[in-house]
């Protein structure tokens, strides 16, 4: 066609909203982030397979998944702690049961490009959350547990049947609280013929020894880190959460030190590494600075981070004053100028479109 996606997006004037967005993501040959940092396999490089076959054919993913549902009994797998017995009915903060909650299962067009690639990203939706916050935008599945109970096996095959569609990876949306039946599942998937890397997709409030569980397992992490200070965290969820700064820290940090930067294919397709997102609050409650800043500092300013722009007032929060509005174009300039002050050099893509437009708007 003699255009590049991005000099379509440049020609358009980076229309940015998500129509202009979709329809050059889907008739342009991906190609992936057009930045220089981030690390692509070769053609003659691309012997990639997913860590959980490895970990299967060093006979440690059967022990790895005893000692996940082990910690039902005394439910540990997130900050809260609640110590009830999952697996004798009893419920905990989560109010997940013991077998796993899942909304929904469909490719997804709307996430970040390396995930996307031209097959979308295989999403499962799993019910229910350990956090409680007051603008979330997927509070009936999330807030109200929407959804229905499905066995190991039937996990199973939502994998393959996503992966039948063509996806590129597993995407699992709120994970935490449903980790031992997702290594249940990829077992039985793997066995199977499941072959695509695991993307770990978690609003950050996680325990680093849970993580830990999770090494060998979990191709690609897609973290949240939604505030940096623990009273804003507090302020902003309908339960404690003081410490949501302190956990997504650790455990991001732990997450990047399994799988580092992001690699991909020679199709710009995510393989393995570390993809945070971070939404952008207004009146700078989510510490978009702090967070940009602890980034470089303590993981790498190669780390693939999504400045995300798209915050809107939903469940809750027309209830509190500060965050009862979307942000303006001059809070988000701003979040991406505070990134390139801080040195990180792989922004999303999307991101940096959504900055150009905003850029225009501010006088």
């Amino acid at each position: 066609m003699g255009m590049t996606r991005k000099e379509l997006l440049k020609l358009l004037g980076l229309a940015g909203a998500g129509g202009l967005l979709y329809i050059a993501d889907r008739l342009w040959p991906f190609r992936g982030p057009e930045q220089e940092d981030g690390v692509r396999l070769t053609a003659g490089e691309s012997r990639w397979r997913p860590a959980y076959a490895v970990l299967q054919e060093e006979g440690r993913l059967a022990e790895r998944i005893e000692q996940a549902y082990s910690i039902m009994e005394n439910c540990r797998l997130c900050p809260r702690r609640c110590g009830v017995n999952r697996r004798a009915g009893q419920l905990g903060f989560c109010r997940a049961p013991e077998k796993a909650m899942v909304y929904s299962q469909q490719p997804h067009f709307g996430e970040e490009l390396p995930l996307v690639g031209r097959g979308g990203s295989g999403t499962i939706f799993f019910s229910n959350c350990n956090l409680r916050c007051v603008f979330c935008q997927n509070w009936p599945i999330a807030h109200e547990g929407w959804g229905r109970e499905v066995s190991d096996e039937e996990l199973a095959e939502m994998m393959l049947d996503l992966q039948r569609m063509g996806c590129h990876n597993i995407n699992l949306v709120t994970p935490t609280h449903v980790m031992p039946n997702i290594l249940g599942a990829v077992r039985i998937a793997l066995q199977k013929g499941l072959n695509l890397p695991l993307c770990y997709n978690t609003s950050g409030y996680e325990l680093a020894e849970m993580v830990r569980l999770l090494d060998g397992v979990v191709d690609i992490y897609l973290p949240d880190i939604k505030f940096m200070d623990g009273l804003e965290a507090e302020r902003y969820n309908l339960a404690a959460a003081s410490d949501y700064p302190q956990m997504a820290k650790e455990s991001t940090a732990e997450m990047h030190r399994q799988v580092g930067e992001l690699t991909t294919d020679e199709d710009g397709i995510a393989l393995r590494g570390l993809i945070i997102r971070h939404l952008v609050m207004p009146n700078r409650v989510a510490g978009t600075r702090e967070f940009v800043q602890w980034v470089a500092a303590n993981l790498s300013t190669k780390t693939y981070v999504n400045i995300m722009s798209q915050y809107r007032v939903e469940f809750m929060a027309f209830d509190y004053p500060l965050i009862a509005r979307a942000i303006t174009s001059e809070e988000f300039v701003e979040a991406i100028s505070w990134a390139k002050e801080a040195g990180l050099t792989n922004l999303d893509e999307r991101s940096l479109s959504h900055y150009a437009l905003h850029r225009r708007r501010v006088p």
